[in-house]
């Protein structure tokens, strides 16, 4: 089954130049040229990944991923900009778009960033009440956990919605400063050891091993990854 790629982009000449690459390498592709009606068109659902300008008329890109993401839009988004300063980059990871690339670029880079990007699976799609991975069931609606030895063990809110936020964001990095805003609360002030110990937890219930956890991994310096 192809899938369908939106490319929000307001240069009209390199948005078209795009979606005919996309079509060649077999995909659905859709150009949108302002903020607005990019959102519009992912409201209306059918995308499998955005790839996303950051300079779009009416509201510019970080802005239309902030409102995706706000609506639990979990839509995989490649951020494309002129943009290169690592401010920019950093905000882009922080309303979590999956990856960031800066023009000019090499069509072939972009065409394999998109393909490594469908290739993930996000483990729940937005809303979804279950999340299965290495032999674990998790049911966020029920707040409860079936492990892999067949154990079953209560969550806590906390670890729902971080194991909602990672799991959603499947392959991708999510800062720290990200996961502490999403999971404790933006006005929160929890200690950096607070969340460690959260993600301890989870990796005690459902890692193989927790010394090596294959899951829940931490990137240095940076914040937590996903592997389902």
């Amino acid at each position: 089954m192809s899938r369908w790629i939106l490319v929000a982009e307001d240069e009209r000449a390199l948005g078209e130049m795009l979606c005919d690459n996309l079509r060649l390498e077999g995909w659905h592709a859709e150009h949108v040229f302002t903020g607005p009606r990019a959102l519009d068109r992912m409201h209306k659902g059918g995308v499998d990944l955005l790839v996303l300008d950051v300079m779009l008329p009416g509201c510019d890109g970080f802005e239309v991923l902030r409102q995706l993401r706000a609506r639990g839009d979990q839509t995989p988004v490649l951020v494309l900009s002129a943009r290169a300063a690592d401010a920019d980059r950093i905000r882009g990871l922080e309303l979590l778009a999956d990856d960031y690339l800066t023009k000019p670029f090499h069509l072939r880079e972009l065409l394999l960033r998109i393909e490594a990007l469908l290739r993930r699976r996000p483990a729940p799609p937005a809303g979804a009440d279950t999340l299965a991975f290495g032999g674990n069931t998790v049911d966020f609606r029920s707040m409860r956990a079936t492990c892999r030895d067949g154990q079953q063990v209560g969550l806590t809110q906390t670890e729902v919605r971080l194991l909602r936020l990672l799991a959603g964001h499947a392959g991708s990095v999510v800062l720290r400063k990200t996961v502490v805003e999403h999971v404790f609360g933006r006005d929160a002030t929890p200690t950096s050891r607070t969340l460690d110990n959260v993600v301890l937890r989870l990796r005690k219930l459902l890692e193989p091993d927790p010394a090596t956890p294959r899951h829940l991994q931490t990137v240095r310096n940076l914040g937590f990854r996903f592997d389902p």
